[in-house]
């Protein structure tokens, strides 16, 4: 309805143009919004107020004007002008009733389909050769949602795990390899559990021998090369590893696959061709031996230039340059209009840095929006970066074996006489998407403190509640299966029942502000907010025992468009929904 709305108010802009009030070039952008207090009315605007200077009249008269010149429309009762000039819609309750019927009746809930786009979405992003930890988990999940919901939107979406399988810490592996075999001759055995031991042997090696590090540098470098020993021990270890991530996003129930993985040594061929066009376009530099790009934009506060590394000086590549290389290829092979990057705000600066000289480089199309999605850190109840009780890093695998474990305990108290299996089943629906939900219902450029005793309550703004509410919605029609909804129509009559459907109207705006802005939590308030809505609703409207029967089924149309909305919101979020609980 809101885009309905701005369409009225595009038609009243071309009358006014017409009649010359305002100049024919003139654009406007014009902002619709939902009232806070009904009693403004459903949907209120601020253009009066923008035309104030070219139409060269106070707000209210030109208010009035464009009023006057929005066209005839059904689906609007009333309009008013409010305070210093704001314009208030009032729409039909009939208009609204319809709308909910159509949504009813559509696969994607009636939401208005923007024009597709091709986006490609950088999520994810592990750094093999170790097992996820729970820094992993932001990026994966949130990047998973606004997947999913792009998707629902109709947009063409191409999934890109940009997994750290290049650079030194494979350099020290393999010269902690070669030290191994040299001592014993033996072949060691290739587990996950053995690159953890690798790794943290590797860096110790890496950090007290200087010679040990001048070889893992060095292999690095013949890794880069193409020497067919060093890809041969690679391609190992970054199997061992991708298999450990992809049993993690089966068990989180994420969407990405091997296909789906395009790491940093997938450019590593492009990359001197990188360095090579940065050249020639003459915004390369050397420092202390190094290739590297100044660019004017980027200074400390001392105003001294910041760089962007291209080349190393012993010949190794960094970050930024396997990134402009992926981005030329996001562009120019996948066709991207959008590229999404679901990566720590920590990083901002970096993304900041070659966005911009992407841009300047030519790499990229100045139409193709690049978009660093930044997230915060999820933090322990000390305020710091999530750790073990030994103060290490928290393997994901442990935090989900840990919330399978306490949703069963909570779902055995509440149900001691359900199935055992029944039990580990929901459980395990309940403890992956209590760690999920978490996550999400944040604001992801904020950190949050994760706790286990918040994230599995039944009260508030999480997953618990949500699937409960869901269970509750569908259990109606477990008593009402006999009740034939064919031909009836969803009636708006009690201020409940139109504070719901005011509520169920609002889905497709949220996912928009969710795909446009890369919010996920904007979706888990609004499911929060309509499983309220509807708990209001079923307190003062009865449902199966309505006055009459015409009630009954609208009051049944309304709990389906709920269930079926709620369902589709969770699914957004990667989230299974229950029959039970």
């Amino acid at each position: 309805m809101k885009s309905h709305i701005q369409s009225l108010l595009v038609q009243a802009l071309d009358v006014l143009k017409q009649q010359e009030v305002i100049p024919t070039d003139f654009e406007a952008r014009i902002q619709v919004d939902r009232t806070k207090d009904k009693t403004h009315g459903d949907f209120a605007t601020n253009l009066a107020m923008m035309l104030t200077k070219v139409a060269r009249k106070n707000p209210r008269e030109v208010a009035q004007l464009i009023i006057d010149s929005l066209p005839e429309d059904s689906q609007v009762s009333k309009v008013e002008i409010a305070g210093p000039g704001f314009i208030n819609f009032f729409i039909d309750d009939n208009a609204l009733a319809n709308q909910l019927m159509a949504a009813l009746n559509d696969d994607r809930l009636g939401i208005v389909l923007p024009e597709a786009q091709t986006v490609v979405v950088d999520y994810s992003s592990p750094n093999l050769a170790k097992e996820m930890h729970v820094g992993h988990l932001r990026s994966t999940v949130i990047g998973d949602s606004v997947v999913r919901a792009l998707e629902f939107q109709g947009h063409k979406v191409i999934r890109q795990n940009h997994v750290g399988d290049w650079g030194t810490q494979f350099g020290m592996l393999l010269a902690y390899m070669e030290e191994l075999r040299a001592q014993n001759g033996e072949q060691s055995k290739m587990e996950l559990s053995d690159l953890e031991t690798f790794y943290r042997a590797a860096k110790v090696r890496f950090d007290e021998s200087e010679e040990f590090a001048t070889r893992a540098r060095k292999l690095v470098v013949e890794l880069q090369s193409g020497d067919e020993y060093c890809n041969k021990l690679w391609r190992e270890f970054n199997d061992i590893s991708l298999n450990h991530c992809h049993d993690v996003y089966e068990r989180l129930g994420v969407s990405l696959t091997r296909a789906d993985v395009r790491g940093e040594s997938t450019y590593n061929d492009d990359l001197a061709q990188v360095v090579i066009d940065l050249d020639t376009q003459g915004l390369l530099s050397e420092s202390n031996g190094a290739k590297v790009v100044f660019q004017d934009e980027f200074k400390t506060k001392e105003g001294e230039p910041l760089p962007v590394i291209i080349q190393k000086a012993d010949g190794g590549y960094l970050y930024a340059t396997s990134d402009l290389a992926a981005m030329r290829y996001r562009a120019n092979v996948l066709k991207a209009d959008r590229v999404l990057y679901f990566v720590d705000l920590r990083q901002a600066l970096h993304f900041q840095q070659v966005f911009n000289l992407a841009h300047k480089a030519n790499f990229i199309d100045d139409s193709i929006s690049l978009e660093h999605m930044g997230f915060g850190t999820m933090n322990g109840a000390d305020g710091r970066p999530f750790k073990t009780r030994s103060g290490g890093v928290v393997k994901l695998v442990d935090l989900l074996a840990e919330a399978d474990t306490r949703a069963l305990e909570l779902v055995r108290s509440k149900n001691p006489d359900m199935d055992e299996d029944e039990l580990v089943k929901i459980a395990k629906v309940v403890g992956i998407s209590s760690v999920k939900y978490a996550d999400l219902s944040k604001n992801r450029a904020s950190d949050y403190i994760f706790s286990f005793e918040q994230m599995l309550s039944f009260e508030g703004n999480t997953a618990p509640y949500l699937l409960y509410a869901y269970t509750r919605v569908a259990g109606i029609f477990k008593r009402a299966d006999d009740v034939d909804l064919r031909g009836a129509r969803i009636q708006l009559d009690h201020d409940k029942e139109k504070e719901l459907g005011t509520k169920l109207a609002q889905f497709g705006e949220v996912v928009s502000r969710m795909v446009t802005k890369g919010q996920p939590h904007a979706l888990c308030g609004y499911l929060f907010e309509l499983a309220g809505a509807f708990s209001s609703f079923y307190e003062a409207c009865p449902v199966l025992a309505a006055d009459n029967e015409e009630q009954k089924k609208s009051r049944l149309l309304l709990a389906k468009l709920t269930a079926k909305t709620l369902k589709q919101g969770l699914n957004l979020l990667g989230i299974e929904t229950l029959e039970r609980m």
